[in-house]
Protein backbone atom coordinates (compact mmCIF):
# COMPACT_ATOMS: atom_id res chain seq x y z
CA UNK A 1 0.00 0.00 0.00
CA UNK A 2 1.01 3.37 -0.37
CA UNK A 3 1.14 6.05 2.34
CA UNK A 4 1.78 9.73 2.07
CA UNK A 5 3.55 9.54 5.34
CA UNK A 6 4.75 7.60 7.66
CA UNK A 7 4.24 8.23 12.12
CA UNK A 8 6.65 7.01 14.42
CA UNK A 9 4.43 7.40 17.57
CA UNK A 10 1.14 6.39 18.62
CA UNK A 11 0.72 9.00 21.54
CA UNK A 12 -1.56 12.09 21.82
CA UNK A 13 0.23 13.79 18.78
CA UNK A 14 0.36 10.71 17.07
CA UNK A 15 -2.97 9.53 16.74
CA UNK A 16 -4.38 13.46 16.06
CA UNK A 17 -2.14 13.47 13.52
CA UNK A 18 -3.21 9.97 11.50
CA UNK A 19 -6.71 10.95 12.05
CA UNK A 20 -6.84 14.33 11.13
CA UNK A 21 -4.50 13.37 7.90
CA UNK A 22 -7.52 10.78 7.12
CA UNK A 23 -9.98 13.59 7.42
CA UNK A 24 -8.12 15.08 4.13
CA UNK A 25 -7.99 11.74 2.38
CA UNK A 26 -4.26 11.39 3.19
CA UNK A 27 -3.41 7.28 3.86
CA UNK A 28 -1.04 6.97 6.59
CA UNK A 29 0.89 4.01 9.06
CA UNK A 30 1.36 4.62 12.72
CA UNK A 31 4.15 2.72 14.84
CA UNK A 32 4.08 2.02 17.95
CA UNK A 33 6.41 0.44 19.76
CA UNK A 34 3.43 -0.01 22.51
CA UNK A 35 1.38 -3.03 23.15
CA UNK A 36 -1.75 -0.31 22.72
CA UNK A 37 -1.83 2.93 21.70
CA UNK A 38 -2.12 5.92 23.46
CA UNK A 39 -0.42 4.55 26.56
CA UNK A 40 0.41 7.67 28.02
CA UNK A 41 -3.33 9.12 27.80
CA UNK A 42 -4.81 6.37 29.39
CA UNK A 43 -2.98 6.97 32.80
CA UNK A 44 -2.76 10.92 32.43
CA UNK A 45 -4.90 12.46 35.48
CA UNK A 46 -5.17 9.12 37.16
CA UNK A 47 -7.16 7.82 34.14
CA UNK A 48 -9.47 10.61 33.53
CA UNK A 49 -7.67 13.04 31.08
CA UNK A 50 -7.61 16.59 31.27
CA UNK A 51 -7.86 16.61 27.46
CA UNK A 52 -7.04 20.37 27.42
CA UNK A 53 -7.81 23.39 29.23
CA UNK A 54 -10.02 26.45 28.75
CA UNK A 55 -7.48 29.06 29.21
CA UNK A 56 -4.33 27.75 27.21
CA UNK A 57 -2.63 30.70 25.09
CA UNK A 58 1.32 30.76 24.45
CA UNK A 59 1.22 31.84 27.78
CA UNK A 60 1.31 28.74 29.41
CA UNK A 61 4.60 27.39 27.53
CA UNK A 62 8.15 27.00 27.96
CA UNK A 63 10.40 27.61 25.46
CA UNK A 64 13.69 28.53 24.50
CA UNK A 65 11.00 30.83 21.57
CA UNK A 66 7.83 31.73 23.37
CA UNK A 67 6.28 33.02 20.21
CA UNK A 68 6.80 29.34 18.21
CA UNK A 69 3.37 27.83 19.59
CA UNK A 70 1.12 30.55 18.61
CA UNK A 71 0.73 29.73 14.60
CA UNK A 72 -0.14 26.24 15.86
CA UNK A 73 -2.87 28.17 18.35
CA UNK A 74 -4.15 30.10 15.73
CA UNK A 75 -4.43 27.24 13.13
CA UNK A 76 -5.82 24.67 15.66
CA UNK A 77 -7.51 26.49 19.31
CA UNK A 78 -8.82 25.31 22.76
CA UNK A 79 -12.27 25.37 20.87
CA UNK A 80 -11.25 23.36 17.94
CA UNK A 81 -10.47 20.81 20.58
CA UNK A 82 -13.46 20.89 22.71
CA UNK A 83 -15.80 20.80 19.45
CA UNK A 84 -13.47 17.84 18.28
CA UNK A 85 -14.27 15.68 21.12
CA UNK A 86 -18.40 17.01 21.62
CA UNK A 87 -18.64 15.33 17.77
CA UNK A 88 -17.59 12.12 18.95
CA UNK A 89 -19.42 12.14 22.57
CA UNK A 90 -17.14 13.49 24.80
CA UNK A 91 -17.91 16.50 26.51
CA UNK A 92 -15.80 18.52 28.59
CA UNK A 93 -16.82 18.83 32.74
CA UNK A 94 -14.31 21.65 34.19
CA UNK A 95 -12.85 20.80 37.30
CA UNK A 96 -10.22 23.39 38.38
CA UNK A 97 -8.44 26.23 36.76
CA UNK A 98 -10.22 25.78 33.17
CA UNK A 99 -8.88 21.99 33.33
CA UNK A 100 -11.08 19.96 31.31
CA UNK A 101 -12.11 16.30 32.06
CA UNK A 102 -14.47 13.95 29.88
CA UNK A 103 -17.83 13.97 31.64
CA UNK A 104 -19.19 10.29 32.38
CA UNK A 105 -16.14 9.19 30.33
CA UNK A 106 -12.44 8.34 31.10
CA UNK A 107 -9.27 8.18 29.16
CA UNK A 108 -9.98 5.21 27.38
CA UNK A 109 -12.89 6.76 25.79
CA UNK A 110 -10.58 9.81 24.43
CA UNK A 111 -8.08 6.91 23.16
CA UNK A 112 -10.95 5.02 21.76
CA UNK A 113 -12.38 7.84 19.67
CA UNK A 114 -8.75 8.16 17.61
CA UNK A 115 -8.76 4.21 17.50
CA UNK A 116 -12.31 4.06 16.33
CA UNK A 117 -11.81 6.68 13.33
CA UNK A 118 -8.12 5.43 12.04
CA UNK A 119 -10.25 1.88 11.75
CA UNK A 120 -13.06 3.46 10.20
CA UNK A 121 -10.66 5.49 7.45
CA UNK A 122 -8.69 2.53 7.44
CA UNK A 123 -5.32 4.63 8.93
CA UNK A 124 -3.16 1.17 10.09
CA UNK A 125 -2.02 1.04 13.41
CA UNK A 126 0.97 -1.10 14.52
CA UNK A 127 1.77 -1.94 17.69
CA UNK A 128 4.45 -3.72 19.48
CA UNK A 129 6.45 -2.54 16.77
CA UNK A 130 10.07 -1.32 17.22
CA UNK A 131 11.90 0.87 14.67
CA UNK A 132 15.35 -0.48 13.24
CA UNK A 133 16.80 2.14 11.09
CA UNK A 134 15.59 5.43 9.01
CA UNK A 135 16.81 6.42 5.61
CA UNK A 136 16.30 9.51 3.02
CA UNK A 137 16.68 7.80 -0.05
CA UNK A 138 15.71 9.89 -3.16
CA UNK A 139 13.38 12.16 -1.35
CA UNK A 140 11.62 9.64 0.05
CA UNK A 141 11.86 8.08 3.82
CA UNK A 142 12.27 4.34 4.57
CA UNK A 143 11.69 3.18 7.56
CA UNK A 144 12.65 -0.32 9.03
CA UNK A 145 10.84 -1.66 11.64
CA UNK A 146 10.49 -5.29 13.54
CA UNK A 147 6.95 -6.53 14.14
CA UNK A 148 5.59 -9.83 15.29
CA UNK A 149 9.34 -11.07 15.11
CA UNK A 150 9.51 -9.98 11.19
CA UNK A 151 11.78 -7.30 10.05
CA UNK A 152 9.78 -5.18 7.56
CA UNK A 153 10.21 -1.92 5.46
CA UNK A 154 7.54 0.47 4.14
CA UNK A 155 8.59 3.69 2.19
CA UNK A 156 6.86 7.21 2.25
CA UNK A 157 7.72 10.78 0.74
CA UNK A 158 6.77 12.42 4.71
CA UNK A 159 7.82 11.14 8.09
CA UNK A 160 6.66 12.48 11.26
CA UNK A 161 8.73 11.69 14.46
CA UNK A 162 5.90 11.73 17.24
CA UNK A 163 7.53 9.39 19.81
CA UNK A 164 6.87 11.79 22.99
CA UNK A 165 9.70 12.67 25.26
CA UNK A 166 11.52 10.89 28.14
CA UNK A 167 8.85 10.89 30.97
CA UNK A 168 7.72 7.14 32.49
CA UNK A 169 9.95 4.71 30.87
CA UNK A 170 8.22 2.07 32.51
CA UNK A 171 5.84 3.18 29.68
CA UNK A 172 7.71 3.01 26.83
CA UNK A 173 9.39 6.43 27.08
CA UNK A 174 12.43 6.80 24.84
CA UNK A 175 14.42 9.01 23.84
CA UNK A 176 14.14 8.02 20.18
CA UNK A 177 13.53 11.66 18.74
CA UNK A 178 16.38 13.00 20.11
CA UNK A 179 18.53 10.61 18.81
CA UNK A 180 17.19 10.83 15.62
CA UNK A 181 17.59 14.36 15.31
CA UNK A 182 21.30 14.66 17.30
CA UNK A 183 21.92 12.29 13.75
CA UNK A 184 20.74 14.78 11.69
CA UNK A 185 22.79 17.61 13.14
CA UNK A 186 19.43 19.48 14.48
CA UNK A 187 20.11 21.06 17.92
CA UNK A 188 18.47 20.00 20.85
CA UNK A 189 17.54 22.71 24.11
CA UNK A 190 18.72 21.16 26.87
CA UNK A 191 16.23 17.60 28.49
CA UNK A 192 15.74 17.70 32.37
CA UNK A 193 11.97 16.35 33.93
CA UNK A 194 9.65 18.90 34.12
CA UNK A 195 6.10 18.73 36.37
CA UNK A 196 7.70 16.46 39.00
CA UNK A 197 8.03 16.68 43.01
CA UNK A 198 10.79 18.10 44.51
CA UNK A 199 13.08 16.10 47.00
CA UNK A 200 14.26 17.18 49.95
CA UNK A 201 17.63 15.99 52.03
CA UNK A 202 19.77 16.40 54.73
CA UNK A 203 18.93 18.50 57.45
CA UNK A 204 15.26 19.38 56.73
CA UNK A 205 14.75 16.24 55.61
CA UNK A 206 13.02 14.90 58.88
CA UNK A 207 11.30 17.73 59.19
CA UNK A 208 9.44 17.91 55.68
CA UNK A 209 9.22 13.96 56.25
CA UNK A 210 7.39 14.51 59.77
CA UNK A 211 4.31 16.15 58.06
CA UNK A 212 4.31 13.57 54.93
CA UNK A 213 0.34 13.69 53.69
CA UNK A 214 -0.28 17.23 54.80
CA UNK A 215 -1.54 19.49 51.91
CA UNK A 216 -1.61 23.38 52.30
CA UNK A 217 -2.93 26.20 49.90
CA UNK A 218 0.12 28.17 49.19
CA UNK A 219 1.81 30.73 46.34
CA UNK A 220 4.98 28.81 45.37
CA UNK A 221 7.11 30.97 43.47
CA UNK A 222 11.05 32.06 42.03
CA UNK A 223 12.14 34.56 40.18
CA UNK A 224 10.41 33.81 36.77
CA UNK A 225 7.05 32.19 37.79
CA UNK A 226 4.37 32.31 40.65
CA UNK A 227 1.44 29.53 41.13
CA UNK A 228 -1.60 29.47 43.68
CA UNK A 229 -2.35 25.79 44.58
CA UNK A 230 -2.02 22.91 47.13
CA UNK A 231 0.99 21.68 47.59
CA UNK A 232 1.74 18.69 49.50
CA UNK A 233 4.35 16.76 52.14
CA UNK A 234 5.34 13.94 51.55
CA UNK A 235 8.13 11.98 52.73
CA UNK A 236 10.65 12.38 50.39
CA UNK A 237 10.18 16.28 50.32
CA UNK A 238 7.50 18.39 48.12
CA UNK A 239 4.63 17.84 45.58
CA UNK A 240 1.08 18.86 44.80
CA UNK A 241 -0.06 20.99 42.11
CA UNK A 242 1.56 24.55 42.59
CA UNK A 243 5.10 22.42 43.35
CA UNK A 244 5.00 20.33 40.16
CA UNK A 245 4.21 23.99 37.93
CA UNK A 246 7.34 25.63 40.06
CA UNK A 247 9.67 22.28 39.11
CA UNK A 248 9.33 23.43 35.41
CA UNK A 249 11.00 26.36 36.12
CA UNK A 250 13.12 25.48 39.04
CA UNK A 251 16.86 24.40 38.50
CA UNK A 252 18.75 22.55 40.59
CA UNK A 253 20.69 24.55 43.29
CA UNK A 254 18.23 27.36 43.54
CA UNK A 255 16.03 28.21 46.17
CA UNK A 256 11.89 28.67 45.95
CA UNK A 257 9.95 30.76 48.31
CA UNK A 258 6.33 29.04 49.52
CA UNK A 259 3.88 31.91 50.86
CA UNK A 260 1.83 29.51 53.37
CA UNK A 261 -1.17 31.87 53.76
CA UNK A 262 -1.48 33.51 50.55
CA UNK A 263 -3.99 36.79 49.81
CA UNK A 264 -3.60 37.20 53.47
CA UNK A 265 -1.46 39.10 55.75
CA UNK A 266 -0.63 37.45 59.13
CA UNK A 267 0.76 40.39 61.00
CA UNK A 268 -2.78 42.03 60.19
CA UNK A 269 -4.46 39.27 61.88
CA UNK A 270 -2.56 39.71 64.70
CA UNK A 271 -3.00 43.00 64.96
CA UNK A 272 -6.72 42.08 64.73
CA UNK A 273 -7.30 39.92 66.86
CA UNK A 274 -4.89 41.33 69.69
CA UNK A 275 -7.67 43.78 70.20
CA UNK A 276 -10.16 41.42 71.05
CA UNK A 277 -8.83 37.58 71.42
CA UNK A 278 -4.96 38.75 72.72
CA UNK A 279 -5.07 35.85 75.59
CA UNK A 280 -5.07 33.13 72.86
CA UNK A 281 -1.88 30.99 71.96
CA UNK A 282 -0.64 31.57 68.84
CA UNK A 283 -1.15 27.62 68.15
CA UNK A 284 -5.00 28.20 68.70
CA UNK A 285 -4.62 31.12 65.78
CA UNK A 286 -2.84 28.79 63.45
CA UNK A 287 -4.53 26.12 63.61
CA UNK A 288 -7.62 27.99 62.04
CA UNK A 289 -5.68 28.05 59.19
CA UNK A 290 -3.70 25.02 59.18
CA UNK A 291 -3.85 21.15 60.33
CA UNK A 292 -2.80 21.15 64.09
CA UNK A 293 0.27 18.61 62.93
CA UNK A 294 1.23 21.41 60.63
CA UNK A 295 1.15 24.16 63.05
CA UNK A 296 2.76 22.11 65.51
CA UNK A 297 5.61 21.74 62.92
CA UNK A 298 5.65 25.07 62.74
CA UNK A 299 6.63 25.55 66.29
CA UNK A 300 10.27 24.74 64.78
CA UNK A 301 10.25 28.51 64.05
CA UNK A 302 8.22 29.85 66.45
CA UNK A 303 6.94 29.92 70.21
CA UNK A 304 3.41 28.67 69.55
CA UNK A 305 2.88 28.60 73.56
CA UNK A 306 3.13 32.40 73.44
CA UNK A 307 -0.17 34.74 73.69
CA UNK A 308 -0.19 36.75 70.51
CA UNK A 309 -0.10 39.56 72.76
CA UNK A 310 3.48 38.83 74.30
CA UNK A 311 5.01 38.44 70.68
CA UNK A 312 7.74 40.66 70.99
CA UNK A 313 8.82 42.45 67.47
CA UNK A 314 11.21 40.09 66.77
CA UNK A 315 8.80 37.20 67.36
CA UNK A 316 6.50 38.75 64.97
CA UNK A 317 8.94 39.58 62.41
CA UNK A 318 10.15 35.61 62.62
CA UNK A 319 6.47 34.81 61.95
CA UNK A 320 5.94 37.09 59.06
CA UNK A 321 9.24 35.32 57.52
CA UNK A 322 8.35 31.36 58.36
CA UNK A 323 4.01 32.46 56.75
CA UNK A 324 4.94 34.30 53.48
CA UNK A 325 8.71 33.80 52.98
CA UNK A 326 9.00 30.25 53.87
CA UNK A 327 12.21 29.43 51.75
CA UNK A 328 13.09 25.94 50.45
CA UNK A 329 16.31 24.63 48.64
CA UNK A 330 15.24 21.17 47.35
CA UNK A 331 18.40 18.68 46.92
CA UNK A 332 16.67 17.48 42.94
CA UNK A 333 13.73 15.87 41.74
CA UNK A 334 12.00 12.65 41.24
CA UNK A 335 13.30 12.13 38.15
CA UNK A 336 11.83 10.66 34.73
CA UNK A 337 9.84 7.92 36.63
CA UNK A 338 7.78 10.63 37.87
CA UNK A 339 8.07 13.33 35.93
CA UNK A 340 4.69 14.11 33.96
CA UNK A 341 6.69 15.73 31.03
CA UNK A 342 9.71 16.66 29.32
CA UNK A 343 11.32 20.30 29.51
CA UNK A 344 13.37 21.08 26.54
CA UNK A 345 13.62 18.85 23.21
CA UNK A 346 14.37 19.80 19.82
CA UNK A 347 15.14 23.56 19.21
CA UNK A 348 11.81 25.15 17.58
CA UNK A 349 14.80 27.12 15.49
CA UNK A 350 15.04 23.89 13.67
CA UNK A 351 11.42 24.27 12.87
CA UNK A 352 9.07 25.69 10.80
CA UNK A 353 6.51 26.94 12.95
CA UNK A 354 3.38 27.29 10.21
CA UNK A 355 4.17 23.38 9.09
CA UNK A 356 6.33 21.80 12.12
CA UNK A 357 8.22 20.95 9.43
CA UNK A 358 12.02 20.49 9.46
CA UNK A 359 14.07 22.96 8.38
CA UNK A 360 17.06 20.52 7.32
CA UNK A 361 14.83 17.70 6.72
CA UNK A 362 12.41 18.38 4.20
CA UNK A 363 9.71 16.19 4.16
CA UNK A 364 10.53 15.43 8.47
CA UNK A 365 7.96 16.81 11.06
CA UNK A 366 8.03 16.99 14.67
CA UNK A 367 5.25 17.34 17.25
CA UNK A 368 3.96 16.58 20.84
CA UNK A 369 6.64 16.27 23.64
CA UNK A 370 9.59 15.92 21.75
CA UNK A 371 9.76 19.51 20.83
CA UNK A 372 10.92 22.02 22.95
CA UNK A 373 7.75 23.47 23.77
CA UNK A 374 6.82 22.62 27.78
CA UNK A 375 3.09 23.35 28.98
CA UNK A 376 2.06 23.87 32.55
CA UNK A 377 0.21 21.38 34.41
CA UNK A 378 -3.53 21.63 33.45
CA UNK A 379 -4.42 20.08 30.14
CA UNK A 380 -1.94 22.59 28.74
CA UNK A 381 0.08 19.87 26.86
CA UNK A 382 -2.57 17.69 25.48
CA UNK A 383 -3.73 21.08 23.82
CA UNK A 384 0.20 21.50 22.33
CA UNK A 385 -0.26 17.59 21.01
CA UNK A 386 -3.79 18.04 19.07
CA UNK A 387 -2.25 21.19 17.70
CA UNK A 388 1.07 20.04 16.75
CA UNK A 389 -1.12 16.70 15.25
CA UNK A 390 -3.23 18.94 13.44
CA UNK A 391 -1.01 21.38 11.83
CA UNK A 392 1.24 18.14 10.41
CA UNK A 393 -1.68 16.36 9.08
CA UNK A 394 -2.41 19.79 7.00
CA UNK A 395 1.22 19.74 5.46
CA UNK A 396 2.10 15.89 4.63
Amino acid sequence: MAYDAIIIGAGACGLMCAVQAGFLGKKVIVLEKNDKPGAKILISGGGRCNYTNIGATHEQFISANEHFVKSAFKQWTVEDSISFFETYGIYGAEKTLGQLFPEGKNAKDVVNVFASLCEEMEQQILCNTAVISIDNNGGAYQVAYRSNNKEKTITAPKLVIATGGLPIPKMGATDFALKFARKHALNIVETAPALVPLTITGKDEAWFAQLSGNSVFCRVSNDEASFEENILFTHWGLSGPAILQISSYWRRGQEINIDLLPNQNILNILSAERQHHGRIQLSTLLNRFYTKKFTDALGKFMPLNKTIADLSKAEMEDLEQTIHYFKVKPAGDKGYDKAEVMRGGIDTNELSSKTLESKKLAGCYFGGECVDVTGWLGGYNFQWAWASGYVIAQNI
